[in-house]
């Protein structure tokens, strides 16, 4: 189990089975505070229920019955008479030169619109992730990252430090206003995830300026003391709404 020290929030890996319930009272070696610490409650194993049998790989076949059509009556002099004469089938027809060059002017309208569409989404991507929240993921897998608040976060890059004998892991990066206007600055949360992206540590901490004029970027720099060591995963955006900090 993980023991965090609620005055410096240092945190120490103990077996879970030296707490008996109700729990004991430890002390932080680094500030000397000291706290009561309650046993870890297990939690109750989850009954797996039965898997379904899977369906046949193919299904039974079904026999028909085909019944064998009625020979046609034979034809008579009559019916020879009354039947109308086969029609010569009609060459198609040429298609004059003022349809061609009308459907050429209809494709070539039709691809210059599509460039101009194409061009207007990448050049004003930002007011459409504005006014379509939407886009956002759709610019991100074309290569074109955008924020629905114009504020884009880049440059990740996080190590393991050793400062005071302990261990630190600092997360840098930068922070871009792609607008063309000026915008606040949000708070940037961190969120730290197992092998099973489990979330097991977050903190947020502000970039360290109010707002950014178009197109500027500020670069900011984070340390976590004593990262828990089960970590494997870093996550790191904009903190939301209601979100605990």
């Amino acid at each position: 189990m993980i023991l965090t020290c609620p005055s410096c929030r240092t945190r120490y890996q103990s077996d879970s089975v030296r707490f008996v319930p109700p729990g004991r009272n430890v002390r932080c070696a680094k500030c000397g505070q000291v706290w009561f610490q309650p046993a870890s409650v297990p939690e109750p194993e989850l009954k797996r229920e039965p898997e379904p049998e899977p369906a046949p790989d193919f299904a039974p076949a079904v026999a028909a019955s085909v019944l064998p059509l009625p020979a046609p009556p034979p034809m008579t002099a009559d019916t020879q008479a009354t039947q109308a004469p086969m029609e010569r089938p009609q060459r198609p027809r040429r298609r004059s030169g003022s349809s061609v060059l009308g459907q050429t002017i209809g494709w070539a309208t039709l691809v210059l619109l599509a460039v101009t569409v194409g061009w207007a989404s990448v050049q004003f991507r930002q007011d459409i992730a504005d006014l379509w929240p939407q886009s956002v993921s759709l610019y991100a897998a074309l290569g074109l990252p955008v924020s629905v608040s114009g504020i884009t976060i880049g440059n990740i890059a996080y190590q393991q430090e050793i400062e005071d004998g302990q261990p630190v892991l600092a997360v840098s990066g930068k922070v871009t206003n792609t607008s063309n206007r000026e915008l606040p600055v949000p708070i940037i949360r961190v969120v730290l995830t197992d092998q099973a992206k489990n979330e097991i540590y977050h903190w947020t901490f502000d970039v360290g300026v109010p707002s950014l004029k178009p197109g500027a970027e500020s670069p900011f720099v984070t340390r976590l003391a004593s990262p828990p060591p089960e970590a494997r995963n870093l996550n790191i955006r904009f903190a939301e709404a209601g979100e605990p900090q």
